[in-house]
């Protein structure tokens, strides 16, 4: 006895439904990401980059004027923001202050900063990660100082 089992033909429509099941995989995987990619970027800084660029250098020289250099440091779910001027702590008439990732708003936080004798602080926890501060302040004289510091964020610590 012969226990051949006779072998299946391939027919074009065998051919094309692989085919479309194949290509439909990779076209199903890729809307997603592109889906993903679009809806959680917000991918902007600013509104409208070409007027802010009309005045960045101005900004960007009286913001060196000041010799103002913000530091910030991050530990057990407490940040830590410093501001020197020559070696010494500055104090800005305003100051407002926001933590965020890079890639999306879900997670920003617009802190209440406490002061103590070595600048400011508030309670925080960010998860592991990279993290943007962005400090915006004001001189007693009305000078505006913009800073976006970053962070690394692993095992709870910066």
């Amino acid at each position: 006895m012969n226990d051949v089992k006779p072998v299946k033909e391939l027919t074009g429509r065998k051919v094309l439904m692989i085919l479309l099941a194949a290509f439909g995989t990779i076209f199903a995987v890729n809307m997603t990401l592109l889906y993903q990619a679009v809806n959680t970027f917000p991918g902007l800084e600013v509104k409208n980059s070409y007027v802010a660029s009309q005045t960045f250098d101005d900004r960007a020289i009286a913001q060196r004027a000041l010799g103002w250099v913000p530091e910030v440091k991050y530990a057990n779910g407490q940040m830590n923001l410093s501001i020197f001027s020559n070696g010494q702590f500055v104090f800005p008439e305003t100051i407002e202050v926001r933590v965020g990732r890079p890639t999306h708003g879900r997670e920003d936080a617009n802190p209440v900063l406490l002061r103590d004798a070595n600048g400011y602080w508030f309670k925080i926890d960010l998860n592991d990660g990279k993290w943007f501060i962005y400090v915006n302040a004001e001189t007693a004289s009305g000078e505006p100082f913009a800073q976006r510091l970053e962070i690394l964020v692993a095992d709870g610590n910066g």
